[in-house]
């Protein structure tokens, strides 16, 4: 491979959010360090009961479905934000790609709490050796990793790749903790989840933005064109998801009902992109508990407790002053008399 030649840069630019050129990068920045969060601050360990009156059918798919989604993070968090990065037209935008990559790791990284919490070292080893040679799950991860590490491929594509990712592929997997949470169970794992889902939320969203204003600089045909090519991709990943879904649910018996979630998911993947739905899934067709589930909206735990999707943040205040005035405890005491 020919390496590129190096051409030094003569000047290098501060970035200055007093001057946004879109307002979108700086409102995307804001909420997504207004929902910052990390897996460490929610005790999964509290879910043990729960997860010792499943049986090993059910604990296989909970386990096999974490480990799936560790996967397909990690392609996000290595792979995909950096090829976006790539064609980024501001360095506001870079920033906000920055965050979304961070959080990325932390979404990946949060799996591994929930395995070390409720699984052995053999059942976490065996999980991530089935994620790593699973068939259909490395069909989906190569196709989209592809997608970013191909550097000829067209930077709408890896835009569409990134935004079926976080706001298709991701719900396969998604729908175990929300049935549970539906259920009352795993409620803790389920909070991590809905974290997770409240940050893809907003990925989905700004990436999905991204396309389109980079689809007003083509022309007619180019459009179309590119639009053909998505429907195509979007069948393409979706055969395969029909497989990797019975693979996972059918022992379990929940594999029509996890087909609509992902069916009605991939429409609103198109919507994030300006496109028309493609299925007739609708939420009135999903499993009513799984979409009280998906609500984002805060559970509000006590912060020194159990935090949920909504910390509750302590106030701040300005230092001034007479915050610095502090007494000394000794003042008027001789020195060498004792307590």
């Amino acid at each position: 491979m020919k390496l590129e030649e190096f051409k030094p840069v003569t000047q290098y630019n501060a970035i200055n959010w007093n001057e946004v050129s879109d307002m979108i990068d700086k409102a995307t920045w804001e909420k997504l360090t207004e929902q910052f969060w990390l897996d460490t601050r929610i005790p999964v360990a509290n879910d043990m009961d729960d997860w010792r009156e499943l049986d090993d059918d059910h604990q296989w798919t909970v386990g096999h479905v974490f480990g799936g989604l560790t996967l397909l993070d990690t392609v996000q968090s290595e792979a995909g934000l950096t090829a976006l990065k790539e064609d980024v037209k501001t360095p506001h935008e870079t920033a906000v790609l920055n965050n979304i990559q961070f959080m990325e790791s932390v979404h990946a990284k949060s799996y591994s709490t929930i395995f070390s919490t409720l699984n052995t070292p053999e059942q976490i080893k065996e999980i991530f050796e089935w994620s790593d040679t699973e068939e259909y799950l490395q069909n989906k991860a190569v196709k989209i990793a592809n997608m970013y590490l191909d550097p000829s491929q067209d930077p709408l594509k890896k835009k569409v790749a990134n935004v079926f990712l976080e706001t298709f592929l991701f719900y396969s997997g998604f729908y175990t903790p929300l049935y549970y949470l539906g259920h009352n169970k795993l409620n803790n794992v389920a909070e991590i989840i809905k974290l997770i889902l409240r940050d893809e939320s907003v990925h989905g969203t700004y990436i999905g933005y991204k396309f389109q204003v980079g689809m007003r600089d083509r022309t007619e045909k180019q459009q179309q064109d590119m639009k053909d090519w998505m429907y195509n991709f979007l069948y393409e990943l979706y055969d395969n998801e029909e497989k990797y879904t019975h693979l996972l649910y059918d022992q379990v018996g929940w594999t029509d009902d996890v087909l609509t979630f992902i069916r009605y998911n991939a429409n609103k993947a198109l919507m994030n992109l300006g496109q028309d739905p493609l299925f007739p899934d609708t939420a009135s067709d999903v499993n009513p508990v799984v979409m009280n589930g998906i609500s984002t909206s805060t559970s509000n735990h006590d912060f020194f407790s159990q935090v949920g999707n909504g910390y509750r943040m302590g106030a701040v205040e300005a230092m001034n002053d007479s915050d610095y005035d502090v007494k000394d405890p000794n003042a008027g005491k001789d020195i060498n008399a004792r307590d």
